[in-house]
């Protein structure tokens, strides 16, 4: 009986030191791990709000502010210019591009010459009879009448009878088809309006020339044009007369030019606003390309900072108290670079490189403010190293 109760006493010390071991490590409180809190170095600018111009980046090709394209009105072979009708050959004011053989035309117009001529004389003997006041003047008008020259007007009635008289003859109709036939008779030769340069020659001397073919084109080589197509939004803001500096495809050479012309309507399509911009310089060629710089506006109180600091919502990140915090502010311009914006005061630090993760609280240490630091905590060790003999 007495093992029986050691034994049963024995198990139940057992069970007993079991659960009371079981119940202690329960109720052992485990250790939270304490969330490392990381803080990020950033770059920051101090806000100095300033006037910001606005300059508008635009591009094109250059034009001629004066060009002609040649056609032909008549038909014929090409017989003479007053130079060498090729690419590049340049010609003065008044100069004969092209004269069309004309031998056949002008001897028509010469036969039509010849019958107001004779009508006017068959008409003579009635005038003397019967307006003998008016017949000094008729008869001072054949005098004059040269075949080899143009027709002279004709002489102006002094009565509606004279009028009547002279038109129941035919003489005005034969008049007019005469100066028609002139007018035409001069087409035969193309004149060069300005001084300028052959860009295009499409014929030679000898070529048989058809009615509306294209011969080349004619430019005056002093004065381009550059075509822009800007945005809408600054289509009030361009004025006739602006300065607007250009410059070449390489960034080496500036040029001077002016807007010389706005477009008062806007391209549907795209929303745009055609600006012509007048430049004069010996060194350009029509056909170059140019980049343009205009300068819009003017912008006050405002900065220009990268635009990858701006975010969808118009919020810039500025630095209060070691920590990041959004700012909404107005953006004004977008460049393909930067961006002008509004609203941001003198004095706050605004960021100057973007952050990845960057959310409104992250604590931050300001990567100027740290360096500081570190000096002084550098000096501080070298005041502390004592050298040992």
């Amino acid at each position: 009986m007495r093992k029986a109760i050691l034994y049963t006493l024995a198990v139940l010390l057992l069970i007993g030191a079991f659960f009371g071991a079981k119940a202690l490590i329960d109720s052992k409180e485990k250790p939270k791990s304490q969330p490392q809190k990381s803080t990020k170095t950033v770059f920051v600018d101090t806000v100095e709000n300033a006037t910001i111009p606005i300059s508008i980046p635009a591009n094109g090709n250059l034009v001629a502010k004066r060009r002609v394209e040649i056609y032909s009105e008549v038909e014929g072979v090409f017989r003479y210019s007053s130079k060498l009708y090729k690419v590049g050959q340049s010609y003065s004011r008044g100069q004969t591009l092209i004269k069309i053989d004309a031998n056949e035309y002008e001897a028509s117009v010469q036969s039509s010459k010849s019958d107001l001529y004779n009508q006017i004389i068959a008409i003579m003997p009635d005038l003397r009879l019967d307006y003998p006041e008016v017949y000094p003047k008729w008869q001072d008008y054949l005098n004059d009448f040269d075949l080899n020259k143009t027709v002279p007007p004709l002489p102006k009635a002094s009565s509606e009878k004279e009028t009547y008289f002279v038109n129941g003859r035919g003489i005005n109709t034969a008049y007019y088809t005469i100066k028609n036939l002139e007018q035409r008779l001069l087409k035969y030769q193309i004149i060069a309006p300005f001084d300028g340069v052959l860009t295009e020659a499409l014929v030679t001397e000898g070529t048989l020339i058809r009615n509306g073919q294209k011969l080349g084109e004619f430019i005056d080589p002093e004065v381009y044009e550059l075509q822009v197509a800007l945005s809408r939004d600054y289509a009030d803001l361009l004025k006739v007369g602006e300065a607007v500096q250009l410059k070449n495809n390489k960034g080496t050479e500036q040029y001077a030019g002016t807007v010389s012309r706005v477009n008062a309507s806007i391209d549907q399509n795209t929303q745009t606003v055609s600006v012509f911009i007048e430049v004069k310089n010996d060194a350009l060629k029509e056909g170059m390309y140019l980049q343009a710089n205009l300068d819009a506006k003017k912008e006050e109180n405002a900065i220009s900072i990268d635009r990858s600091l701006v975010n969808d919502r118009n919020e810039v990140f500025i630095v209060e108290d070691g920590k990041l915090k959004t700012l909404k502010v107005n953006p004004v311009y977008f460049s393909d670079k930067t961006v002008v914006v509004k609203g941001v005061s003198d004095g706050m630090l605004l960021l100057s490189k973007q952050v990845s993760g960057a959310y409104n609280g992250m604590p931050v240490e300001i990567a100027n403010d740290k360096k500081s630091e570190d000096t002084k905590k550098s000096e501080v060790n070298s005041e502390n190293v004592t050298t040992k003999p």
